[in-house]
């Protein structure tokens, strides 16, 4: 693709406190094949050099510009700043946290794809998590798949392609037409508004590694992991959502199905690791989305627990040592089940 046939990129990073990470960001966009593209670093009061490495970069490259927030905002909140900064004239959007970073090609592969496909409001593609490939499930060559189905079948259980907000192309013109892209109130809101967009739109994917993304003890992704966010944010999804994309029945199910096993997560965390505070945030999370947390639920589930310590204690044994594994740094992955890791390609069984 030629630079003058180039449609134009809004790359944006929003960033609070990344110096350590910052500059291999903003690298990893000016080391892209594709040439045409604008780029958007939001500061959000960083107390480091965050600023300073930005600004190091836009004075050396005029592609670069940086939004500085006067005031502290949240994550998301942050992220909506960004999306909102993208230039009427871009086509397409691509999201770089500062703490991750694109291969080449990255640009230049997903772009391809969605021009080639006008139908397709999102491109994902696979993610390098250390030296673990994120986020397969799709049949190759299947580039092209129905919105509606691909969130059918992520809802009832089948996989988790979309990936992370660094790991997807937006159409401009889906972003520009919502008054805000992400739901501030979900701390999972880039889940959320894949399933917004793909009501109407086609999913693309491209079946290379295009994008790196770091996981470390101050991400928002370990606290995430640690009190088990994803089984609230994906709620949300699915009470918004269900009804959309799934009928009456599978619904009903889907939903029976979620709850049995977040009361499973609850009373194993009680239980091996005595969370009060994981067992709070949940609480508070199910009243504010409309639930009434049950102890008696809570209790049940323990009940089955200690049942199954107590007549298979090997598989007690094992599954306390793979908590253990988990705690202090293995791999996980974000699933539907409410279980949330998964050591397979694959998502739900």
């Amino acid at each position: 693709m030629s630079v003058d046939s180039q449609p134009l990129v809004s790359v944006v990073t929003p960033v609070y406190n990344g110096e350590k990470y910052l500059a291999e960001c903003i690298e990893s966009v000016l080391a892209q094949t594709y040439q045409n593209w604008e780029y958007v670093i939001v500061n959000n009061c960083s107390t480091d050099r965050s600023l300073e490495i930005a600004q190091r970069y836009a004075g050396e490259d005029a592609r670069i510009r940086i939004q500085n927030n006067q005031q502290f905002v949240g994550r998301e909140a942050n992220e909506n700043i960004a999306f909102r900064q993208i230039s009427p004239e871009s086509k397409y959007c691509k999201m770089v946290h500062a703490d991750d970073w694109l291969f080449p090609e990255c640009l230049m592969k997903m772009v391809e794809l969605a021009k080639a496909n006008p139908s397709v409001g999102i491109v994902g593609a696979y993610g390098l998590h250390g030296v673990r490939v994120s986020w397969d499930g799709l049949c190759y060559p299947s580039t092209v798949v129905s919105g509606r189905e691909i969130c059918r079948r992520t809802l009832w259980g089948g996989f988790y392609v979309f990936g992370s907000p660094t790991s997807i192309l937006i159409r401009s013109d889906l972003i520009r037409s919502r008054k805000a892209l992400y739901n501030e109130s979900n701390i999972h809101a880039d889940n959320e508004a894949c399933f917004d967009l793909l009501q109407n739109t086609d999913f693309g994917f491209v079946y290379q590694v295009l994008t790196f993304w770091r996981r470390h003890t101050e991400s928002a992704t370990s606290f995430s992991e640690r009190y088990n966010t994803y089984l609230l944010g994906n709620l949300i999804i699915l009470i918004k959502y269900g009804p959309i994309y799934l009928n009456r029945e599978e619904y009903e199910s889907c939903l029976s199905r979620y709850m049995k096993s977040y009361y499973t997560f609850l009373a194993q965390s009680i239980i091996y690791q005595g969370e009060r505070r994981l067992l709070d945030y949940h609480r508070n999370g199910l009243r504010d989305v409309g639930y009434s947390f049950s102890w008696i639920k809570l209790l049940g589930a323990a009940t089955v627990e200690v049942i199954d310590i107590l007549f298979n204690p090997k598989r007690t044994l094992e599954g306390i040592v793979r908590r253990a594994i988990r705690v202090s740094g293995g791999k996980r992955r974000r699933a539907w089940d409410g279980s949330q890791v998964k050591t397979t390609t694959s998502w739900l069984k």
